[in-house]
């Protein structure tokens, strides 16, 4: 599942939706094809393993005309990136079908489909579509009917468009679950799974409901509702510029993303926290095999994948009770390093393109590593391909180059890889069922930490003429502290530097005075009381102080003492409710400051050089 494109027309609509499978790259995906009905009555299909851009290759060099068709970019769910298992899929090469979503009834309908003869040439849910359409065209059904009729028999998501090569001059297009629009032209019509793939050919826009199917020709678009009743839907004129995602109402992508982050962390979640004895699942084939050997992890990355690293290294030592190491990818590359036994090499990246992490996980591979994982947010990247197992967080597309939403989720990730090694290295069972209620409590914590952005808003007035600020954390905060720097100067140009604070008395205090805002992470635990020791210090020294605390940390608001208070959460899972509020602060001073909050100056998203 990820990107659908479909036309019907007079002229030849390659062009258009190759053009549309490329404005819906962001989103991820791994693999990319077309079916296209020409004027000679015949169906022809494409299909590449990769990019677009192979895809485009194919098309030109084989050549693929059509006045109908369909494509899509694939992000696997059932069965592995192949080429086989790449959208459009057939049905006696007479149907062709695209789908997002899943079926979650495929199996049986599978074995029922296989036993009236049938065959299958790929492992996923959407053949199935395909071949239940195909037996309803079989009993003297019409496309419509036979669309209609075929998804009474499905049970889960679909966002579906299909064509019949004995009915070339139509798509018949049904949603449930999987949202679907139509693009309206002149004397031409269009679906997608997204309106900004639609934007060079139209403005004039249907969206679909839930339920709903449509019968698209050239010239007519004809919806039924979820009874079957014809209906009539809106039709929206659309204003928005193409960019690569839609920022809902938010002023910015990056604050979207901020309030995006308990569904995407629930997405991550989902079918994995209550399946986590099938291991090879989650990380892939052979995950099981490899991960019950592992006596070490050397953890690669750059930027706030690395501060996901470091947090991950506290987690990873004290439940699952293997050492492990975190390094900046661009030093590994440059040093001879020491391969420990049994090592686990662990990349970790957004985009899955980042070249030094690529290039170490490279390295890796010669130095002799046991094996090697990625954890990353974009299927098909660099990373997942050459990596041997893979835990893809479900981020979704990330525009804001600050990254957020990516940092939780790959949070989130490596707590799913702590316990899963640590079921290997006996942790009792005790306290793994703690650190899942935890997991499972988590989007709703974030939820209760995001109601801190208005009083966050409102002090971060104070630092509209601050050139300089000092972040401290300690233990698996630390790491917090670092990430609540970063976004700071990423995106507000104060220079921002982060330290244990068991560092203090070790330089960063010759730094204190009432121009450097000092902000402190201050969850209620073990090392509580260290920390506001370290506090006491920088009050005596004149400093003015944001402490972010448990709201039963008992800090106390005065003159050079600003206290947030966040909601309770268990320790394991701090790290992560603790960030959003940084987040947002780095977010309100930069609007003060006037920077541009989602490409600040010098920074790209997706950093693909050395």
């Amino acid at each position: 599942m990820c990107g659908i494109v479909g036309a019907v027309a007079e002229r030849n609509v390659v062009e258009i939706l190759l053009e549309g499978l490329k404005r819906l790259e962001y989103r991820g995906y791994d693999s990319a094809g077309v079916a296209l009905l020409n004027d000679e009555g015949d169906l022809k299909r494409i299909r590449e393993v990769g990019k677009v851009r192979k895809l485009t290759e194919a098309v030109e060099r084989d050549g693929a005309p059509g006045s109908t068709g369909i494509a899509h970019t694939r992000w696997a769910t059932h069965g592995g990136v192949t080429e086989e298992n790449a959208h459009p899929h057939f049905s006696s090469e007479r149907v062709a079908v695209v789908h997002n979503g899943i079926i979650e009834n495929y199996v049986p309908l599978r074995k029922s489909l296989s036993s009236q003869g049938y065959t299958f040439t790929s492992d996923t849910d959407t053949e199935t579509i395909a071949h239940v359409v195909h037996s309803m065209l079989d009993n003297g059904n019409s496309l419509l009917e036979a669309v209609k009729k075929a998804v009474t028999h499905f049970t889960g998501a679909y966002g579906t468009v299909v064509i019949d090569k004995a009915d070339p001059d139509k798509m018949v297009v049904a949603r449930s679950g999987s949202p679907l629009v139509i693009g309206l032209g002149l004397g031409e019509n269009f679906v997608a799974s997204d309106q900004l793939a639609l934007l060079p050919v139209t403005r004039r826009f249907i969206f679909l409901e839930e339920g709903d199917v449509a019968e698209v020709t050239r010239r007519t678009v004809t919806i039924y509702d979820k009874s079957g009743e014809r209906v009539e839907r809106e039709v929206v004129e659309s204003t928005i510029e193409h960019d690569a995602g839609d920022k809902a109402g938010y002023r910015h992508y990056m604050l979207k993303e901020i309030y995006e982050q308990p569904a995407v962390i629930r997405n991550t979640l989902q079918d994995r926290i209550d399946n986590l004895h099938n291991v090879d699942t989650l990380f892939g084939h052979g995950a099981e095999n490899i991960l019950k050997q592992v006596n070490h992890i050397q953890i690669i990355a750059c930027g706030t994948s690395y501060h996901a690293g470091m947090t991950a290294r506290y987690w990873l030592e004290e439940y699952a009770g293997v050492s492990c190491s975190v390094e900046i990818a661009s030093e590994f590359r440059y040093r001879k390093s020491v391969v420990h036994e049994n090592s686990l090499l662990v990349t970790i990246s957004q985009s899955g393109e980042t070249a030094d992490t690529l290039a170490a996980l490279r390295l890796a591979k010669e130095l002799g590593y046991m094996s090697a994982l990625t954890i990353c947010n974009v299927p098909g990247s660099s990373l997942v391909r050459e990596s041997d197992l893979a835990f893809m967080t479900l981020a979704g597309a990330e525009i804001g180059v600050a990254s957020t939403k990516a940092f939780t989720t790959q949070l989130t990730a490596f707590l799913m890889l702590t316990l899963s090694i640590g079921k290997f290295n006996g942790l009792h069972e005790e306290t793994e069922q703690k650190i899942i209620r935890a997991i499972k409590t988590l989007p709703g914590k974030i939820e209760e930490a995001l109601g801190t952005a208005g009083v966050i808003e409102n002090l971060a007035e104070e630092f509209a003429d601050k050139h300089h600020s000092l972040f401290l954390g300690r233990g698996a905060q630390y790491p917090i502290a670092m990430e609540g720097a970063l976004k700071l100067k990423e995106i507000s140009y104060i220079h921002a530097e982060a330290y244990a604070s068991g560092e203090l008395k070790h330089g960063p205090l010759a730094l204190i005075d009432e121009e450097m805002p000092v902000i402190v992470v201050a969850p209620n635990d073990e090392l509580l009381e260290k920390l506001k020791s370290n506090v006491e210090e920088v009050r005596a020294r004149g400093g003015i102080m944001y402490v972010f605390a448990d709201v039963d940390a008992h800090f106390e608001s005065d003159d050079t003492l600003r206290v947030i208070n966040i909601p309770h959460c268990e320790d394991i899972t701090a790290p992560i409710v603790y960030t959003v509020p940084l987040q947002l602060l780095s977010y309100y001073v930069a609007l003060i400051k006037g920077t541009d909050v989602d490409q600040p100056r010098n920074l790209a998203k997706s950093v693909t050089v050395e």
